[in-house]
């Protein structure tokens, strides 16, 4: 199991930025019956943190070799992975084609969408919808745990309030304008509303929030506005609250289900 940590000259983020990287180089081959995806080609998850989180696995690792996928943690900072207003913020152009372009061309790996996911939690599970929805040539599936979907709450925000966790300025930086944010390109619904318009290919989406999360109800409200466009999609409830203990028994769960057959090649 190779564990890289990477650094390179973001043009995005206009600076050095650092990824680490978990490669299954060493798969087994006497372990015939727990190598579920032997002798066939090695997958990518790029997985998101979230608000004031830094990169990092949580995926377990046993989890790469079974099915043999690479794990790929960047750092977004608090930018919520969206390409924000000031030079140096765009932090969706940096994941989504200057990250997998460098693992391209640096580990000729993630080549096609079908071999390329994202995942994340918080805000990172906001990233990981976005990300996917906004570039599905790029991404063909989307684990987004306690998603920080904001959007509605954020709409009409004025300058000078904020809510628990930022001010006004904060989410107008990464944001945008938040007069119009519903009808931008931020907003998920937005963008499968363009994928349904343009017949592109959806990216198929898993979705799980705890009980107990402040989360719960934007989560269940993306979730039944997906039910109402006939979008096909994974929604998980149970008990939990927004910490890892609920994302962590999660990523046991939902990681095995990207590779089912008939949905892996």
């Amino acid at each position: 199991m190779a564990q890289l940590a990477i650094e390179f000259f973001s043009k995005s983020l206009i600076r050095p930025v650092q990824f680490k990287m978990i490669i299954p180089n060493d798969l087994n081959p006497d372990w015939n019956p727990e190598q579920k995806r032997k002798d066939k080609p090695m997958k990518v998850i790029f997985l998101l943190h979230g608000y004031t989180g830094a990169a990092g696995n949580w995926i377990p690792e046993y989890l790469c070799t079974l099915y043999n996928f690479a794990v790929v943690t960047p750092s977004g900072e608090n930018g919520f992975w969206l390409d924000g207003i000031s030079t140096g913020h765009k932090y969706a152009t940096f994941l989504a084609e200057e990250l997998v372009d460098y693992v391209r061309s640096t580990f000729h790996l993630a080549m096609k969408a079908e071999d390329t996911f994202v995942m994340g939690m918080s805000m990172g599970g906001y990233g990981a919808l976005h990300t996917a929805l906004a570039y599905p040539d790029r991404f063909s599936k989307a684990i987004a745990l306690s998603s920080a979907i904001l959007i509605h709450g954020l709409a009409h925000m004025q300058p000078g309030t904020g809510n628990s966790v930022a001010n006004y300025e904060y989410y107008r930086e990464c944001f945008g304008d938040l007069e119009t944010i519903e009808s931008s390109r931020n907003n998920p619904e937005v963008l499968v509303e363009e994928i349904l318009a343009n017949g592109s290919d959806m990216p198929e989406i898993f979705m799980a929030c705890g009980t107990e999360d402040f989360l719960l109800e934007p989560n269940r409200e993306f979730h039944k506005f997906l039910e109402n466009k006939k979008i096909e999609h994974h929604y998980y409830e149970s008990k939990g609250s927004h910490d890892m203990v609920f994302w962590e028994e999660y990523a046991k769960k939902l990681v095995p289900l990207l590779f089912e057959e008939g949905q892996d090649s």
